[in-house]
């Protein structure tokens, strides 16, 4: 079944104008959330707004938008001046420069949309796309929707183009407010890191060997309840004994089985292992 578009917009560099549609890069739901209900009835309850002052449930048409400009002081705002407060919407991405790939930390990175042609835009969809992958760069621009201004990046994927929407650097909290202590690494820690490192290394990454064992769990408990059988907690096991010595922790580490790998790759990887010994072995 084929994506359906968000929304559109015209990617603009230049003399270039390129019509784009937007697609959601996730599938809504995956939450498994609940409902508060009247455990009486069973019914749903409704939620209301009340002022503390008047001790009265106020109705949405009494109701106003506020700021706070001071605690407890808010200055109201009619639904015209919230419009004028809005950005204009441009219906439009505005790439102002072209960075290394690299430069754009991760941190910055915020919510990501697929772009997909809209009609006519094809041909320079796909120059784009090649354009970018080609040079290692990436686009940044400017996107005006929704009365906000977002900063965003345009980079290749696959065959397409990714929109990620950035946080400005000021949303951004740097790690030099993270305290951490100094420390020595020996090398012989480090090269057992090292080597726990290799020992569950993977040339790719594949999101479908995992799973959302959490939600699965919960929605396995949630349809027994519903079948009318009684959910009753797994027992817990006993925390493991706290390894102190970074040394033990390490070796001890790498003593495990690669349990916490999915399955696919760890068998690649054991058939790798044997290899690997067989030719020492015979060395």
């Amino acid at each position: 079944m084929a994506a359906r578009a968000i929304g559109t917009s015209t990617i603009s560099f230049g003399l270039v104008s390129i019509p784009v549609k937007l697609y959601s890069t996730g599938e809504s739901g995956r939450k498994v959330s609940f409902n508060m209900v009247h455990a009486e009835c069973g019914t749903r309850v409704k939620q209301q707004y009340t002022c503390p002052t008047c001790d009265v449930v106020v109705p949405r048409s009494e109701m106003a938008k506020g700021y706070e400009f001071a605690k407890g002081q808010y200055v109201l705002f009619t639904a015209e001046e919230l419009k004028a407060i809005e950005q204009p919407k441009k219906d439009e991405i505005d790439i102002t420069e072209f960075v290394p790939r690299d430069e754009v930390a991760a941190v910055y990175v915020d919510k990501p949309y697929y772009l997909g042609p809209d009609k006519g835009g094809a041909r320079a969809y796909r120059l784009l796309s090649k354009a970018l992958g080609e040079s290692g760069r990436v686009a940044i621009a400017k996107y005006a929707t929704r009365g906000k201004q977002y900063l965003v990046m345009i980079r290749p994927h696959e065959d397409g183009l990714v929109m990620d929407q950035l946080k400005y650097a000021d949303e951004v909290r740097s790690f030099s407010e993270v305290p951490v202590d100094e420390a020595e690494v020996k090398d012989a820690e480090m090269a057992l890191a090292r080597q726990l490192i290799d020992q569950a290394a993977s040339d790719s990454f594949d999101a479908t060997a995992y799973k959302d064992e959490v939600r699965e769990r919960a929605l396995a408990m949630i349809q027994a309840k519903v079948e009318g059988q009684e959910i009753v907690s797994a027992p817990q096991e006993a925390p493991a004994t706290q390894i102190i010595d970074l040394m033990s922790a390490l070796k001890a580490s790498l003593e495990e089985d690669e349990t916490r790998k999915p399955a696919a790759k760890a068998g690649k990887k054991k058939a790798g292992t044997k290899g690997s010994k067989k030719t020492a072995a015979g060395g």
